[in-house]
């Protein structure tokens, strides 16, 4: 008998494997399902721990399988319907499909693991995860991968595991005047014939798109990625695009001519609008610039910015560190209190930001300095008396042990250390009490609502029954 051929390339057609059946044992830290099969882990998407699955293979390896979802047999009892139109295509919200309250439940008990693979953390009290008050359209930040198949724009985010955008207009977690911005922007890219970047053939001109939207003035900053500097194609779609959305005041060019997957190069040139934008979170006025790092949730932001105040309990004499500090929303708040707070922060347009914010804001005694985290804290020894406050806000990789070491040793009364990755905040906090700082108590935030994603302030104090280990042992990174 003749083999099938496949339609498209006249080769036989592989043989489909039926649908493998298996019970998802537990959430992996990404909240992807995870079971097993024939001696190997398996990874499924769109599940929850108990629930039995069909699913077909997308990939096998030596160790592990990738499966897609095929059916739910038996379903969790915490599952829902999920509020998205792109289930089970875009996967980035990795816990949409579970109660609200169980995605508290899970990001509370992250968390606690993460703690519990260090000794020295096992009696450190945790609280409750802090709930949005809003689960959707909260998030006021996009950066979207841009494609054209057959003609047709997609704008969006590439497919778990792949380069394959899939295509978003509507996602449920986005203020809806990104939303509206991403679908205007599709429009004029294929209207204007505009060249879309192909990373394949390493051709074309748009290669992402970032917006920036402010939710206290319904203002947005857009910003094109592109493989070149090009004047004429990349004005003619700003202005198509501020004409249909007029709420866009100020539009950017980026310029990242590299073959790797990072979004932003080193240049940026304003186009048209402003060169910031203005957004408020709490009562602290904010210019942002198109590449500096700030918060996706303003009103969880501000609840983080008040505890860090509080904790900190500053006086008018009081001296304040601000490690990371970005475009300077923590050390400003601090600065209500304090007699003297300076941030520090390796983006010199952040830093940028943040002289301006605390000049907007009519904030005194609040400096920036730009550089490398370690050396700037070094030469603060003398600087900076004991006895003061210090706030650690680093990126996902954590800090390095330098750093903790160079802030150990202005021997501040408090420590408040604000993570987004559970993992190296415990590896941190580890290594810290090894200095001789105990953790009082962590407050996890959803700051990221039906994602893994959990936000976390922790407040150390010096232990004094407890000496600092040798500069040798501490575990390096």
């Amino acid at each position: 008998m003749e083999k099938k051929k496949n339609f498209r390339s006249g080769a036989p057609r592989k043989p489909q494997r039926p649908p493998i059946e298996l019970t998802i044992e537990r959430l992996n830290d990404e909240g992807v399902g995870l079971g097993h099969f024939g001696g190997k882990e398996v990874q499924v998407a769109a599940t929850l721990p108990g629930e039995k699955i069909a699913l077909s293979i997308e990939h096998e390896g030596q160790y592990r399988i990738v499966g897609n979802l095929e059916r739910v047999i038996t379903p969790h009892p915490e599952r829902r319907r999920p509020p998205c139109s792109h289930f089970g295509q875009c996967l980035g919200c990795s816990l949409i499909h579970l109660k609200d309250q169980a995605q508290l439940q899970f990001k509370t008990d992250r968390v606690k693991q993460a703690l519990l693979a260090h000794a020295s953390l096992n009696a450190v009290r945790v609280h409750e995860v802090w709930p949005a008050a809003t689960t959707l359209g909260y998030r006021t930040t996009a950066k979207l991968a841009m494609a054209k198949d057959r003609g047709k724009v997609k704008i969006g985010l590439y497919r778990r595991g792949s380069h394959t955008v899939v295509d978003i207009d509507d996602c449920p977690l986005h203020h809806p005047l990104i939303n509206r911005i991403v679908q205007v922007v599709k429009q004029e890219v294929e209207c204007q014939g505009i060249y879309v970047y192909n990373p394949a053939r390493q051709r074309g001109l748009l290669r992402y798109l970032t917006i920036r939207v402010s939710p206290t003035f319904d203002k947005a900053m857009v910003t094109f990625v592109t493989s070149e500097k090009n004047f004429r194609e990349v004005t003619h779609l700003a202005k198509g695009l501020q004409k249909k959305v007029p709420e866009v005041v100020s539009i950017h060019q980026n310029i990242n001519s590299s073959a790797g997957n990072v979004i932003f190069g080193r240049d940026t040139l304003k186009m048209l609008g402003a060169v910031d934008l203005i957004d408020q979170v709490g009562d602290i006025r904010l210019r942002i610039a198109p590449t500096s790092f700030f918060q996706v949730n303003n009103p969880q932001a501000a609840r983080i910015y008040e505890l860090v105040r509080q904790w900190a309990a500053l006086q008018a004499e009081d001296t304040a560190i601000d490690l990371y500090c970005g475009i300077g929303g923590i050390a400003m708040n601090l600065a209500r209190d304090a007699g003297r707070v300076i941030g520090i922060e390796v983006v010199e347009e952040a830093v940028r930001n943040a002289r301006e914010n605390a000049q907007m804001n009519g904030i005194q005694g609040c400096s920036f300095r730009a550089g490398d985290a370690a050396e700037l804290v070094h030469d603060l020894t003398h600087e900076v008396p004991a006895g003061s406050v210090a706030v650690v806000n680093p990126p996902r990789g954590g800090c390095a042990p330098e750093v903790l070491e160079a802030l150990v040793q202005l021997k501040p009364r408090t420590l408040i250390y604000v993570s987004c990755n559970p993992d190296t905040l415990a590896r941190d906090l580890d290594l810290l009490a090894g200095l001789g700082y105990r953790t009082e108590e962590i407050q996890p935030v959803d700051m990221f609502p039906q994602t893994s994603h959990v936000e976390s302030v922790a407040r150390l104090v010096p232990d004094r029954d407890r000496l600092p280990r040798k500069k040798s042992q501490l575990s390096p990174l």
